[in-house]
């Protein structure tokens, strides 16, 4: 079967002053999880931060800040319509709304273009796509109106396709989440982080951590048609951290392909290695605030990849929560 890893963000701050989004409780945020056609599975939490396991990837709440990412063939957009119409587009101090593409863009029910028209009738913003428009490439809506971010308001995404085989196959295998950890290297990058683990039946893996406002999570993928595996950080305060975490997720995984995307942060790559290929930084300045990096990075080619089907319709597209995209 068929899984769509490629995923759909949105970011939302409101402004100084709005009661904490923490306080508005499991059952609201559940509320916002089904609107988008995911469920919660797990919880676990910092003195600042919330995280919760969905079956397609991931929800994060701090007191102004909710984050939340999406896989499938999820309507992230019905969620992100929902958390404007509660707090009002007023209340909504920052948004940035993301789409990765996706391996089988014809089976979602929404594209960006459609997502974008909806949201522009309740806020003003931009929209932009960072890539290759016909390839690999990240479509960002942002709202347009000024705000300044926090000096430590810094993200790293590393959005992968086409992992080495030998790494999806520790996903396969009947694995202790503890030792999927150690192996890429997660617990030496985040010591003593709160960590939420999830493996999926019959594939999959996803991974919230949280210490005081910090989070990262992982979602892996592993399907021999279609892999993919995310991961994310807010933890990346300048490039030699960057590029350590670089260097070793991306040392595990061994993607064909990567997009690299940095918010306030330089898309650093040193010492990737000569399996790895680094094209050129592509930059823009969000009026929202944001200083944002975009870096297309070719991989190791892996004979055993095989690329996926053009698809018209959804039969064979596994539309279970069984994937970790």
């Amino acid at each position: 079967m068929l899984f769509e890893g490629p995923e759909k963000k949105l970011e939302i701050i409101v402004p100084g002053g709005t009661p904490s989004l923490r306080k508005l409780g499991e059952a609201f945020w559940g509320d916002v999880a089904a609107r988008a056609g995911a469920s919660m599975l797990s919880h676990v939490a910092s003195s600042r931060c919330d995280a919760w396991l969905l079956s397609e990837s991931s929800l994060f709440v701090w007191d102004r800040r909710v984050l939340m990412i999406t896989c499938g063939r999820t309507r992230l957009i019905d969620a992100l319509l929902h958390l404007v119409d509660t707090f009002t587009p007023d209340g909504v101090a920052a948004l940035v709304y993301e789409r990765k593409n996706e391996y089988f863009p014809q089976l979602q029910r929404t594209s960006f273009d459609d997502d974008v028209e909806r949201l522009r009738r309740v806020l003003p913003g931009v929209a932009m796509r960072l890539g290759d428009p016909g390839g690999d490439h990240v479509a960002l809506f942002h709202v347009d109106r000024p705000f300044v971010p926090e000096p430590d308001d810094t993200t790293l995404e590393l959005l992968m396709y086409d992992i080495a085989p030998e790494a999806a196959a520790r996903f396969h295998a009947e694995a202790d989440p503890a030792r999927l950890r150690a192996d890429m290297g997660f617990d030496a990058l985040f010591p003593g982080w709160t960590v939420d683990d999830h493996r999926f039946e019959p594939v999959g893996y996803s991974l919230n951590a949280v210490h005081g406002d910090r989070y990262a999570t992982v979602h892996v993928t592993p399907q021999r048609v279609g892999s993919y595996v995310s991961f994310e950080t807010n933890d990346a305060p300048d490039g030699t951290r960057v590029a350590a975490i670089a260097r070793r997720i991306l040392g595990f995984f061994r993607p064909g392909r990567c997009d690299v995307l940095t918010f306030d942060a330089p898309a650093s790559l040193d010492g990737l290695g000569d399996a790895f290929s680094a094209g050129p930084p592509r930059r823009a300045t969000l009026s929202c605030g944001y200083r944002v990096e975009y870096v297309h990075v070719d991989g190791p080619r892996h004979s055993t990849i095989v690329r996926p089907p053009i698809l018209e319709h959804a039969d064979g597209f596994d539309a279970r929560h069984a994937g970790a995209g």
